[in-house]
């Protein structure tokens, strides 16, 4: 059961009522943000939640069981605190959500809590996006658990990897911008191949916040995997981590780290399972 004040449970048993639902945004970073479906903003606990045009929940639906409720947003990136820019730069993933309903004639009385849950797949189409609101028993049809593999399981600098990250993170600044998804720091002396698969992480220009791995690099020039949202120029700096292809003989080479590698590399694979008897 639902708790709410009386005021409210008594506005809703009224014949005419004057209901809006409220999102309250919270992201990795801290961030909050409130939008709502009413035609006006409405402040409520402390936060301003911002009228969404276009703002478009699907049906709220429940189970009593542990299957996944899901809904999900759909909105026209029309709000000045929402770009196109951090959507595809994953700013807004695993963020939280909270779904009220409020009267928005008394926004005082409380409100009524529909779902809450975290941001899932965030689909771009035109000039609008779609949100998927996964539901809090989502967590319980992820699959943990552990098989054997050749290649470390662990994230470098991770709990089980132990490396310390600091040791092995740079700092500098964007030379030449080839595009989005190449630019070149002649500053750079780390031998080819030294951050491959690494985290790069940008904290100026315009795309600052935003995270991509390192696919190449080779002679100061990087390869993103993925174009960065935004133009990449002369100036921006990031700072990168080395790369990790988590293979034993790089944890034990590059990082001195092979008594924390969390793999089985000497474990025979199907290959030698399936070979012929006295090969």
């Amino acid at each position: 059961m639902k708790a709410i004040s009386e005021a409210l449970r008594g506005h809703l048993s009224g014949e005419v009522t004057t209901l809006a639902t409220l999102w309250r945004l919270t992201r990795a970073d801290g961030v909050t943000m409130g939008f709502t479906d009413h035609d006006g903003d409405i402040a409520f606990d402390g936060l301003t939640y911002g009228a969404a045009s276009g703002f478009v929940p699907t049906a709220v639906a429940g189970s009593a069981g542990l299957a996944v409720d899901n809904l999900e947003i759909r909105s026209v990136l029309d709000s000045e605190e929402i770009h196109e820019g951090d959507l595809l730069a994953g700013v807004y993933d695993g963020a939280e959500v909270d779904v009220m309903l409020v009267n928005f004639a008394d926004p005082a009385a409380g409100a009524l809590h529909l779902r809450r849950g975290t941001l899932g797949e965030v689909r771009l189409s035109d000039a609008g996006f779609v949100a998927e609101l996964r539901g809090m028993t989502e967590a319980f049809a992820r699959i943990f658990g552990q098989v054997y593999t050749p290649g470390c399981r662990a994230d470098l600098g991770d709990a089980r990897c132990r490396v310390g990250l600091s040791a092995w993170t740079a700092t500098g600044s964007v030379g030449e911008a080839l595009d989005r998804q190449t630019f070149t720091d002649a500053a750079r002396g780390e031998p080819a191949g030294w951050f491959d698969g690494g985290l790069l992480i940008w904290t100026s220009g315009a795309n600052a916040g935003a995270r991509m791995e390192v696919r190449r690099f080779a002679a100061g020039l990087f390869t993103l995997f993925l174009p960065m949202p935004r133009d990449v120029a002369p100036g921006d700096q990031y700072t990168v981590v080395a790369g990790c292809d988590k293979r034993f003989a790089t944890c034990r080479d590059k990082f001195g780290n092979a008594v924390n590698f969390q793999g089985e590399p000497h474990v025979p694979g199907n290959d030698f399972l399936i070979a012929a008897a006295g090969r």
